[in-house]
């Protein structure tokens, strides 16, 4: 799953999946003298601009793969060539999660030098692989998908925890899945992830390479494992990092559910004392009930009197997005302090503002899109508010995640034919990492992910709750971690056993630190960090 703090909904994982499909049925077009070939050249300015590292093509694929000759969609495909070609190995696609994130932005972000010259991927990997990302069908750049106008979410958003708030969200959720089946009545059957593998094996086919080597992140390891069920003779060198659990028939229902504790045990054991461990900078509490106590306070003003665009719902949507990563801890506890300490609500109402972008509406719709075809959902709206009113004992973002993750799944116009069941038969082996404590995709699933591929090495990176491990940006790195994918991916050897990693430290409020906080922003379309 992605991290998009800068929607109005931020979206997570979602509710109830059922029967297994058929991943075989559809006829796969020959490679040979049916295949395209792609043509690499000038990259869209919003990649460009960024990323002039990289190159773009454009590839057409079928809307329905049962129907190859019928209607096509664009698929665009960046890649960073390899910097080495005498000791090329071939192709790494990449795939940063969501659904709905920008894997041909993630090529460019983990091969690009930072200030300091450091790449996310090791050198030797960039020597060697050709790193291919692609916007997955109905992502940004690839025929993308909108259901609504931009500012259908208006801000702020009714609070989520409010009883009388229910009648109106289920209004707006509503009618954006009547919205979107409306405006996308053809595609939307088409948008799953089965549909995205077997654009995946078009761009391998259309690479020239024989086999797949893959990188993906939080949903794109499902993705991955759903690409190796499909075509398991055709996978090369396979890391999946942030594991979603593939196992419960309502897959996606069971992930938003654990999702919402994992994200209060990550706010109440990892980020809570760090806050108080750095009193002498934020000044909120040398404890833990002290620094809670003054969240709540602030979260409880912004319920009862939002500033601006932003109210509880948005607050709370903010702390959520915070937590996958570290990167956002300093300017977002500043933000807090400056109103709670100082009482001055202009850089909380500024770092929470939503993002009533057309872009952002756009993920919204392609990450609704994807779950909700992927698995099989309730129509009673009661089961998602007996859920949610269970989990709001223990974890403030339970409604909110009922809310932005599932509710409009609830009237999605499209039936879906249930999730992939994974076997892991014929796979090679496969890399998994997880963090200990990661709350989007908890590491119980990542057990579960490693039991249903009997070939894969899971490494944990212990005493961590980041979402993610391999290949993170500076301040999160984890050389150890880093060391283990790196000689897989340049030798293809596997640790012979599971291993676990300490964790990676966490974020110094230094005063140079502090005063970089003050220009911070979380991306719509930031990869995976």
């Amino acid at each position: 799953m992605r991290l998009r703090v800068a929607l109005v909904a931020t979206a997570t994982l979602a509710l109830v999946a059922p029967a297994v499909p058929s991943v075989a049925a559809a006829p796969v077009v020959a490679e040979g003298k049916h295949s395209q070939s792609l043509v690499f050249g000038a990259c869209p300015a919003e990649i460009s601009t960024r990323y002039p590292a990289l190159s773009c093509a454009t590839l057409t694929v079928p809307l329905d793969y049962a129907r190859p000759h019928g209607g096509t969609l664009s698929v665009l495909v960046t890649k960073r060539a390899a910097g080495n070609p005498s000791k090329r190995i071939g192709s790494l696609v990449v795939n940063p999660g969501g659904p709905g994130g920008s894997g041909a932005a993630l090529a460019g972000s983990l091969s690009k030098p930072d200030a300091t010259g450091f790449t996310r991927l090791d050198a030797a990997v960039l020597d060697a692989y050709d790193i291919i990302g692609f916007d997955p069908r109905g992502v940004w750049q690839s025929s993308p998908v909108s259901c609504a106008a931009p500012d259908h979410f208006s801000a702020p958003q009714p609070d989520p925890d409010a009883k009388a708030s229910r009648p109106e969200l289920w209004r707006l959720w509503s009618s954006y899945a009547q919205q979107c089946y409306a405006k996308n009545k053809a595609v939307l059957p088409h948008l799953g992830t089965v549909d995205v593998a077997r654009d995946m094996d078009a761009i391998r086919a259309a690479l020239g390479e024989p086999k797949l080597n893959y990188l993906g992140y939080s949903y794109g390891t499902y993705l991955g494992a759903v690409y190796g069920q499909m075509f398991p003779q055709r996978v090369g060198r396979m890391i999946l990092d942030g594991n979603i659990d593939p196992a419960p028939k309502d897959m996606w229902y069971q992930a938003g559910l654990t999702q919402s504790a994992a994200l209060q045990k990550r706010f109440d054991e990892f980020y809570l004392p760090w806050v108080a461990k750095y009193d002498n900078v934020f000044h909120l509490g040398k404890d833990v009930a002290t620094v809670r106590a003054a969240w709540t306070r602030t979260l409880t003003d912004f319920r009862t009197k939002p500033r601006g665009t932003v109210g509880g719902s948005e607050l709370i949507g903010t702390a959520y997005g915070v937590m996958f990563s570290e990167s956002g801890w300093i300017p977002f506890t500043q933000a807090i302090s400056a109103y709670a300490v100082g009482g001055d609500d202009s850089m909380l109402a500024d770092f929470a503002a939503p993002d009533l972008s057309a872009d952002s509406e756009q993920a919204n719709a392609i990450f609704n899109s994807v779950i909700c075809v992927d698995s099989q959902w309730s129509r009673r709206r009661s089961t998602y508010e007996h859920d949610a009113a269970r989990l709001a004992r223990t974890s403030q973002f339970a409604w909110y995640n009922i809310w932005t993750s599932g509710s409009a799944c609830q009237s999605w116009g499209v039936d879906s034919p249930g999730r992939v069941k994974l076997t892991g038969k014929g796979l090679p082996g496969v890399l998994l990492f997880n963090t200990i404590g990661d709350p989007a995709t908890p590491y119980a699933g990542a057990l579960k992910m490693h039991k249903a591929l009997p070939t894969s090495v899971l490494v944990t990176e212990q005493d961590s709750g980041k979402h993610c491990v391999f290949s993170n940006s500076r301040a999160a790195v984890n050389p150890a971690a880093n060391a283990i994918g790196t000689k897989y991916l340049l030798t293809g050897e596997l640790p012979t056993d599971d291993v676990s990693v300490a964790g990676h430290p966490l974020p110094v409020p230094t005063p140079a630190a502090v005063a970089a906080g003050k220009t911070f922003k979380l991306s719509l379309r930031a990869p995976v960090e």
